[in-house]
């Protein structure tokens, strides 16, 4: 499934490819493809992987989003490079994450994500947002095609007490969780990350308050907050997490990262078609 240079088989390579990449490891289980029109957040949440993982000081990173230069132009090279290698309209890898290295609703001015969204779609693209944002993804929403586009948020509790301590600029649980709601009334595919997990009670909460309403689960760990992923005991967590979405019928994926403690035969599938309907 994945291989010597960190890319899972199923990612399509075209070569030239600059601003729309392959991400690899932890990232390529979320999405085949991704861009990122931005770099930094202003969220300042306390577990964020993105400035280690850029070596980034937190500090420059939590100041704001910055739009990466000449983005535009490179993501519309990019559709061009991907339209002619057969990598648009309906193909399974053709549904672009936005954004590892940002929040596509940031704080900030969201111009360079609606237009993101327009090139992509005119290009015979799609799109998956992942969210902390809230209300600032609403006047997105008409973007948004039912047999084409998702939109996910982040949730790792929902306690707002908890949530201003690690997520201390990002919009509350309760609101986006009504957001999530609102996109699912539009007939929107949604998808709820479970990563980090900072407390195992809390998250088997969050998929038994929101499973009516979300499509799918994606379960990871807390992989860049040793604190607390010396203290969850995370064979318990998996067992736990995996036995309450299999009895609300949540469709869920467990990540890298926690497979060691699935059943040898847990049905596990690392691609859901993100989208309801037939692609057009």
């Amino acid at each position: 499934m994945i291989g010597d240079d960190g890319h899972f088989t199923d990612q399509p390579i075209v070569p030239g490819a600059d601003v729309i990449y392959r991400p690899k490891g932890n990232a390529g289980e979320y999405a085949p493809l991704a861009t990122n029109p931005y770099r930094g957040c202003g969220h300042g949440c306390a577990y964020c992987y993105v400035p280690p993982a850029t070596h980034i000081p937190r500090p420059t990173f939590d100041q704001g989003a910055v739009p990466r230069p000449g983005f535009m132009q490179r993501l519309e090279r990019d559709i061009r490079r991907y339209q002619a290698a057969g990598i648009s309209d309906g193909h399974p890898a053709d549904q672009i994450f936005i954004t590892f290295s940002s929040d596509p609703f940031h704080r900030g001015d969201l111009s360079l994500t609606r237009q993101a969204m327009h090139a992509l779609k005119e290009g015979g693209m799609a799109f998956c947002t992942l969210s902390k944002g809230g209300r600032r993804a609403l006047p997105f929403l008409p973007e948004y095609r039912r047999a084409r586009d998702a939109y996910a948020c982040t949730l790792t509790t929902l306690d707002d007490a908890f949530s201003q301590k690690w997520e201390r600029n990002a919009a509350l649980p309760g609101e986006r969780i009504a957001v999530l709601e609102t996109f699912h009334q539009a007939g929107i595919f949604t998808w709820v990350s479970l990563e980090p997990t900072l407390d195992a009670a809390a998250s088997i909460a969050i998929v038994r308050d929101t499973y009516r309403f979300v499509d799918l689960y994606k379960i990871g760990r807390a992989n860049y907050v040793p604190t607390i992923s010396k203290t969850i005991d995370w064979a318990a967590y998996t067992r736990d997490v995996t036995q309450a979405c299999r009895e609300l019928g949540a469709r869920h994926y467990v990540k890298r990262d926690l497979q060691a403690f699935l059943p040898a035969d847990y049905e596990n599938p690392l691609r859901v078609p993100q989208y309801h309907g037939a692609a057009a």
